[in-house]
């Protein structure tokens, strides 16, 4: 991308003027076309009914956008309301778990999936970390030595919410496939950020919510569940979408809207549409090249201020645009505050969005950078001076 393209990105990007956002990884700033599209079919809503205006083309656009982002097929794709909700959906339709069995995990994976697997551990399941290796990422070899008969599910949060790490997913999908294993990905933070084919990654399930890098509206989320494993997913709930009356009975659809209720928001599908096509548009390699080059200069910059402490994990030449820190005499979420203060959003995260790695590096809280296509070179100057200011002593 050069800087032409990126500023037309950014004019057509209302927030970009009014904040500087280096917050993309709970939420992004969408397009003034994402916007639009919510608008419209609010108002077509308004003025022709909320019924009658539910335009079925609407929700074949984002199906069509989700399964070209995915390298998958629309029926294959199924929306949710968040991530944490399509995943735990998916989780609580693979059980009845037993006693005995084996969940494998890295040790970064998303709190909400792991309050979920409570379930399973509840029924006697075991939950066990899957060694990192020297670069903190999930070790691929210690994972195959894991593997036996009674490993009922291999789950990876691809890129974790705290450091820049980029998990091993498409090899850790080799293993899962030669042991016939199922896997889950939670993708949350990598859509958006890296390219993402689901035929390579050898998943079985993949989610991931559209407010993040992806740029649609909070309150939607995607999944993809691979043809021939959705016959093993029995879900919790069902209604006359997912489970439609045949004449003599009701019978579960035989793709992911299974997982689908009748009651949607056709508006905020028409605002993920259009943000899924306008990534689409860009591509995810060009996408991911600006990413890596914006976060690998801010990292080096961010070295040299003093008092400040970066926590990666993972190769340093492999890493997302995910940046964690902690910053001398400032707790995380009151350095995220003083710096929204000065108009800069970035995150600020605890022990329980990790709890497990977290716990494991003796980290109580970390603050959270995460760099967007839409960042430019003078928000980071900004970004940086503002950090320099505060990493003075405090009188």
């Amino acid at each position: 991308m050069n800087a032409a393209e990126v500023e037309r990105l950014r004019a057509a990007t209302p927030g970009c003027a009014s904040v500087i956002h280096f917050n993309h990884a709970g939420a992004s700033l969408p397009s003034q076309a994402t916007l639009d599209a919510i608008i419209e079919q609010l108002q077509r809503e308004a003025s022709a009914g909320p019924m009658e205006a539910a335009d079925q083309s609407v929700q074949a656009r984002a199906r069509n956008a989700a399964a070209q982002l995915l390298n998958a097929h629309t029926e294959n794709i199924a929306f949710a309301s968040s991530g944490s909700a399509a995943w735990g959906m998916a989780f609580n339709a693979l059980g009845p778990w037993q006693s005995g069995d084996r969940i494998l995990l890295g040790r970064h994976e998303w709190g909400g999936n792991l309050a979920c697997m409570s379930r399973a551990v509840n029924a006697g399941a075991r939950l066990e970390i899957i060694p990192c290796d020297e670069t903190g990422a999930v070790s691929v070899t210690a994972l195959q030595q894991m593997i036996d008969p009674k490993v009922k599910l291999i789950a990876l949060t691809w890129l974790p919410a705290n450091g820049g790490l980029i998990n091993p997913a498409e090899a850790i999908g080799a293993v899962a496939r030669q042991h016939g294993v199922p896997y889950f990905i939670d993708a949350g933070q990598a859509l958006g950020q890296l390219p993402c084919d689901v035929q390579a990654l050898n998943c079985d399930v993949l989610k991931g919510a559209g407010r993040k890098f992806l740029r649609g509206p909070r309150g939607t989320a995607l999944m993809y569940i691979k043809p021939g494993f959705l016959e093993r997913l029995v879900p919790g709930q069902l209604d006359v979408l997912s489970a439609p009356w045949d004449g003599e009975g009701f019978t579960v659809r035989d793709d992911a809207r299974r997982f689908e209720t009748s009651e949607v928001s056709v508006a905020l599908l028409a605002g993920l549409a259009n943000a899924l096509e306008e990534f689409n548009q860009l591509g995810a390699t060009r996408i991911r090249q600006r990413i890596d080059g914006l976060s690998r200069q801010l990292r080096e910059r961010l070295a040299a201020i003093s008092g400040l402490t970066l926590h990666n994990l993972g190769p340093a030449d492999r890493q997302s645009g995910l940046i964690a820190f902690t910053l001398k005499g400032w707790d995380s979420v009151d350095l995220k505050q003083q710096l929204a203060r000065r108009g800069i959003n970035i995150g600020a995260n605890g022990v329980a969005y990790t709890p497990l790695d977290m716990q494991a590096r003796g980290l109580e809280s970390l603050a959270r950078i995460a760099v967007s296509y839409l960042n430019t070179e003078d928000e980071l100057d900004l970004l940086l001076n503002a950090l320099r200011e505060l990493s003075t002593p405090r009188s």
